[in-house]
């Protein structure tokens, strides 16, 4: 049995490196178009730094587990934030749905990572616990701070589309 839980949360393991690489694209792709929003840029670029460390952590936590972590499942979530981010450029308000996804997504993460520092204790695997709780605490800032800025923002994009400025980006 210990077999059977130890690979379902190695599998858990392998989205979440997923996850984070779909991040690093998803970050990319909204801070190279974002203009009239300082704070948000400053922000964002911030996490990306953040995110890029999380993967790499993530990526030494296999290699001490003697694990590997599987490019495909990464390959698929970078096309797919590809592709979000993308879609993202022709909206009006881009700037708004890309930061409620990112709220979204910083949730998504929140979830995740709980539930793999639960399963790790559960496990034993105390290495994995280390590794994976800053990285929780770094996703609830993030969260924590979209909460904090979306009303501001809002305000900020209606104000500017109102007096006829580049309000989306």
């Amino acid at each position: 049995m210990q077999n059977e839980a130890r690979e379902a949360w190695m599998d858990w393991l392998r989205d979440a490196h997923a996850m984070e690489s779909q991040a690093e694209t998803m970050l990319n792709a909204q801070i190279g178009r974002l203009e009239n929003y300082p704070a948000l840029r400053m922000r964002l670029e911030q996490h990306l730094r953040e995110t890029e460390v999380q993967r790499q952590s993530l990526e030494r936590l296999f290699e001490s587990l003697g694990e590997d972590a599987s490019g495909i499942k990464a390959g698929m979530g970078k096309l797919m934030a590809l592709g979000q981010g993308f879609a993202g450029a022709f909206a009006s308000d881009e700037v708004m749905k890309g930061s409620l996804a990112s709220y979204t997504f910083e949730h998504m993460e929140i979830a995740s990572y709980t539930a793999l520092i639960a399963g790790a204790e559960e496990l034993g695997m105390a290495e994995a616990v280390a590794v994976l709780t800053p990285i929780l605490e770094q996703e609830r800032a993030m969260a924590a701070w979209l909460a904090e800025n979306l009303p501001p923002l809002t305000r900020s994009f209606l104000a500017r589309a109102e007096a006829d400025l580049e309000a989306k980006r």
